[in-house]
């Protein structure tokens, strides 16, 4: 028996969120706890999995605040490490007119990007006591954290670990499109399971058609399993020779998208590590897809993510109000 479920590395940072006008007329933003890898670290915690995250935030009171956000939120923070001299990572989040999201990051450097190889290596235990590990392209963007990524990844892969990877692609971050590119594809070279948008599988294939550009990464790189997402038009799931999909969940409620990928990809994430990974069903794939898109639907009706995610019950009272009985 493994301690943890699943461990992840990478950036935990705060998402200052739109919250409106002030009485003067001014933007008011939210200090929302955040950074992909923790937001789905959040989300399996609520699920019932045992989680662990590997990466730095700035010994600053916003760092030490982030700190006591994924510890409450029952996320192992033995391997967060506290960076006395390089402040932790900020993004703003705006919404445009169009109602998709517009962000500010103050990663010039930030915190996140300081997690050194030996750091990585100090996290070797965690890394062995884990059935999975997750990452994303943003602890690829810069050393150190570049090299400290790939050294975790190749004693996860050594431990015979099953990999996730969502690339997370925030253009703004990187130096180039193509340097973009080179970190989706060592991703996808190394994973069992990925999660990938819409735009992210147009922009690595240059495909229109999301399932012909997902079908052609998994076929390229030989993915057991890969989850393209398309907001709330749903989601699809390619595995072997099966692609399955489902619609997803038209919210009024919806104020925001934040969190939204990574609520799914936990969901999925964690009934893929309920099932045999090599003898999955179509119905299997069907059922998991309908409650991620459940869960990422209750997620756009919150402001920020990690400290909110919905519970099972609020999943699956989400569904029986739409008349489907899948509980989880």
């Amino acid at each position: 028996m493994k301690k943890y479920d699943v461990v992840a590395l990478g950036e935990l940072l705060i998402d200052f969120t739109d919250n409106g006008l002030s009485t003067q007329g001014n933007r008011l933003f939210e200090a929302n706890p955040g950074g992909a890898p923790c937001n789905m670290l959040a989300m399996l915690e609520k699920l019932g999995a045992k989680t662990a995250f590997i990466g730095k935030v700035g010994n600053d009171f916003l760092g030490r605040m982030l700190k006591e956000k994924i510890t409450a939120a029952g996320i192992n923070a033995d391997r967060l490490f506290l960076d006395d001299k390089i402040p932790t990572t900020l993004a703003f989040v705006g919404k445009r007119p169009d109602g998709d999201r517009d962000f500010a990051f103050f990663r010039k450097p930030g915190a996140d990007m300081m997690l050194t190889t030996e750091e990585a290596v100090a996290s070797a235990e965690i890394i062995r006591s884990s059935r999975l590990f997750h990452f994303g392209t943003l602890s690829l963007t810069d050393e150190p954290v570049r090299s400290a990524t790939k050294k975790a990844v190749d004693i996860a892969r050594d431990s015979g670990l099953l990999i996730s990877f969502d690339p997370n692609y925030r253009e703004p971050l990187w130096h180039s499109r193509n340097d973009a590119r080179k970190a989706m594809e060592y991703g996808f070279s190394v994973c069992d399971i990925l999660k990938i948008a819409d735009n992210e599988i147009e922009f690595y294939t240059g495909e229109t058609d999301i399932a012909s550009g997902a079908e052609m990464i998994q076929q390229k790189f030989a993915i057991p399993v890969v989850f393209a997402t398309s907001g709330a038009a749903g989601s699809s799931v390619f595995y072997k020779n099966t692609a399955v999909s489902a619609d997803g969940f038209i919210n009024p409620d919806t104020i925001e998208t934040t969190g939204a990928g990574d609520t799914f990809c936990a969901c999925a994430v964690s009934y893929l590590l309920q099932k045999d990974i090599s003898h999955l069903t179509e119905a299997e794939l069907k059922e998991c897809l309908v409650i991620a898109n459940a869960a990422a639907s209750i997620i756009t009706t919150r402001r920020g993510a990690l400290a909110v995610m919905p519970s099972k019950e609020d999943i699956n009272s989400f569904l029986i109000e739409r008349g489907i009985h899948f509980k989880i």
